[in-house]
Order: C-alpha cells, then sequence, then structure tokens
C-alpha cells in the first residue's frame, strides 16, 4: 500500500505491506527494469533483467544487498565476478564498483539500498505525480 498522507507517492510508512502490482515499472537500462519503493531510510528494489541485458559497471554511496529470486546473474563486485543464482545473495559496499549480467533467460532479484537511492527516487517520481487526495 502507497502512502496516501505523502506528497511523494513511493516513500512507504514503517508499518504497511506493499502490494508490487501497485508499483510502477521504470526502466532504467535496455532489458533492465525496476520497482523501488522506499521508506526513510531503506529502498527494495525488485531487479526484472531480461536475457543479456546489463546493469553497467557503475558504483554509488549507498550500501546495497540482494538476493536472487529467479534465473542467474553475472555479478562483478569489484575485481571478482560470479554467476548468482537461486537463493544466493550478495553485498555491495558503499562506492565498490558493480556490474550485472542476466544469463541464461531472465533474472528477478530483489535488492536493498541503504540510505535511499535518491537517483532512484527522483526517477519514479518524475513519472508518478503526487497522489490527489482532494477524491
Amino acid at each position: 500500500m502507497v502512502n496516501s498522507l505523502s506528497s511523494d507517492p513511493l516513500l512507504i510508512e514503517v508499518s504497511l505491506f506493499i502490494n508490487w502490482n501497485e508499483i510502477p515499472v521504470n526502466e532504467v537500462a535496455p532489458g533492465v527494469r525496476i520497482k523501488a519503493p522506499y521508506g526513510e531510510n531503506l529502498m527494495i528494489s525488485l531487479l526484472d533483467m531480461d536475457e543479456g541485458a546489463v546493469v553497467p559497471l557503475h558504483h554509488h554511496p549507498h550500501e546495497q544487498g540482494g538476493i536472487m529470486i529467479s534465473g542467474k546473474m553475472e555479478l562483478t563486485i569489484g575485481d571478482e565476478t560470479r554467476t548468482v543464482t537461486k537463493d544466493e545473495a550478495y553485498l555491495i559496499g558503499p562506492n565498490v564498483p558493480h556490474r550485472a549480467v542476466a544469463v541464461g533467460g531472465p533474472a528477478l532479484a530483489l535488492d536493498i539500498f541503504s540510505p535511499v537511492r535518491e537517483d532512484y527516487a527522483d526517477l519514479v517520481n518524475r513519472y508518478i505525480p503526487p497522489s490527489d487526495d482532494s477524491r
């Protein structure tokens, strides 16, 4: 459930549940889609990748953890590359370069960021108008 008290439609109140079907999708790279609701200090991001899709090498000041829900992803963290499969998890420290490629089919992962990734929050908010509480 999205916080109807906030002008920020994806800021989730701490005690609310999330219906993924109500969260908008944003394509952040070709074949790479995210749904990224967030609270005050934490963002979760459902990462959906087409086979062969690439999250290019990048880094950010946020800590990131994740778990593969389905499929396989070739994940590079720093100087190490591994294939991550269903039920395997990963941790990425702040400012550590990392890259992901979906291999052998589509891949679905759940990423967690702390603090909230402002770039993802801004990306989402560009496309989602504030809720109209007057209805």
